[in-house]
Parts: C-alpha cells; structure tokens; sequence
C-alpha cells in the first residue's frame, strides 16, 4: 500500500477533530452571542425604567418611592455587572474554542500538503520506473534488430 493510502486514515482523524473544533467554538460562539443578547437587554431594560422615572418626577415624589427606585436601579446595576462579566467569560471560552479550530484546521491542511507532497514523489517513482521500463525494452528491441 502506498504511504499516501496509508496517511489517508491520518487525514480522516484530522478531519474529524478539525469538524468536533469547529462544532465546539460555534457552540461557544452561540453562548457568547445569548450573553452579549442577555447584556443589551438589561442595558435597555434600565434604560426604560430611567425614562419611566424620569418622566413620573414631573410632580412631587415621596423620599420612599426615589429610595426604592434608586435601588432597583442600584440592583440592575450588579445584575448587569455580573452579566457582563459572564459575558467575558464566554467572550474568552470563544477565543479559546476559535484557536483550538485554527490548530485542528491546521494539523489537518499540513496532513493534506504532506499526502498530496506523497502523491507526487510516489508519481514521479512511478514515472521512473515506467521510463526505465520503456527504455530497456527499446533497448532490447533495438539489440534484437542489431543481430
């Protein structure tokens, strides 16, 4: 068997795990996207209620009811914390999974360079040999007819 069948089973690992990388960062991309998704509607979410307060102060508001609203808003404000930086988190889980692909795309184009690098020295063995095939028998051809 030629060494470029037998590195074929190699590539089909390679390409294996290159599609499990792939598979994984697009599922860290699609839980980086909910966060981010999660993030802007917190920010829009307090946002609202800021105008909705603001647009109520027209009048004379109880000391109790500006406490409770600033610490809603206090409240949303650690909410949004947190979320962002669960969002960083997944952020860097995406970098991570985005370079564990590159390295498998990689290790799997390098396979793919050394067989089709295989092919053409197994070809050109290939093409001496038939070259030096033809070139005894017209070699003999030529003896027979010199007799």
């Amino acid at each position: 068997m030629l060494r470029s069948q037998r590195l074929a089973v190699v590539l089909s690992l390679e390409e294996r795990k290159e599609q499990e990388a792939l598979e994984r960062m697009g599922e860290a991309r699609t839980a980086a996207e909910q966060q981010r998704a999660q993030v802007d509607n917190l920010n829009r979410y307090q946002q609202e209620y800021r105008d909705q307060i603001r647009g109520s102060q027209q009048g004379v508001v109880p000391v109790s009811r500006l406490q409770a609203w600033q610490a809603f808003i206090a409240q949303l404000d650690q909410v949004i914390l947190q979320q962002q930086k669960q969002l960083e988190q997944a952020e860097k889980v995406f970098e991570a999974r985005r370079s564990e692909w590159q390295q498998a795309w990689e290790r799997k184009r390098g396979m793919e360079k050394y067989i089709e690098t295989c092919r053409q020295q197994e070809r050109r063995v290939r093409d001496l040999k038939e070259q030096k095939l033809a070139d005894e028998a017209a070699g003999r051809a030529f003896a027979r007819r010199q007799r």
